[in-house]
């Protein structure tokens, strides 16, 4: 089983990400970030996207809950405006799927929003699973919620293979003891994902497909 992270690996989706908490600073009155800015902000969630975007003001509970339930109001509305799949991805699941090799999705965003995005970007992909970040399980980088998706299925860790763009990714495979990919086209870099322990950092899709498929046989 391949399983993938979505945003900045196979979601370009930091402008509407941006947009939304940036909605969320100016209603609570404070300074609005540039879109750039969020690319180390995403990774960790919804609450810690907020917070590092307030900055200074992060630990203002009441000006916290206006940023958060203005950028769940506007990001389930604009999710998708700007958001697209990355160059080559499409067909990079298209193909692993004539493979016969089965793909999921392991996100920090909330869980409510994972569908929908997907289905507007890759409406011709059946994933398994597609999960954000759910209560019942720790977020990333902890291991639980993977290897309860794999439990689910009936995979071994040797079966599985995660891939991502951020430590984030990197540390959640460690964690829970399966195989990972980075890809270097993403929020963080290839940079990052090498010092956080990545072995491999594919640059394309059709890097990855190959880098997945000699996994697998």
């Amino acid at each position: 089983m391949a399983i993938f992270d979505l945003d900045g690996t196979l979601a370009d989706s930091l402008t509407d990400l941006a947009q939304s908490v940036n909605k969320g600073l100016a209603k609570a009155g404070l300074k609005e970030e540039p879109i750039q800015n969020y690319n180390h902000y995403v990774g960790n969630g919804r609450d810690v996207l907020i917070k590092k975007a307030m900055g200074s003001f992060a630990e203002d509970e009441k000006l916290r809950s206006v940023v958060r339930d203005t950028f769940d109001k506007e990001y389930y509305l604009h999710c998708n405006d700007n958001t697209a799949p990355y160059e080559g991805c499409s067909q990079l699941l298209k193909k692993l799927e004539n493979k016969g090799i089965m793909t999921a999705v392991l996100s920090n965003k909330p869980d409510e929003f994972v569908t929908k995005i997907l289905q507007k970007i890759y409406p011709e992909h059946k994933f398994v699973e597609a999960w954000g970040q759910k209560p019942q399980f720790k977020r990333k980088p902890d291991g639980e919620a993977l290897l309860a998706m794999l439990k689910k299925h009936n995979i071994l860790k040797n079966d599985c293979i995660y891939i991502g763009d951020s430590d984030v990714d990197v540390f959640t495979a460690k964690n829970a003891g399966v195989k990972m990919a980075g890809v270097g086209w993403g929020f963080r870099g290839k940079e990052e994902l090498i010092n956080a322990g990545a072995q491999f950092v594919a640059e394309t899709a059709e890097e990855l497909y190959r880098y997945i498929c000699g996994y697998y046989e």
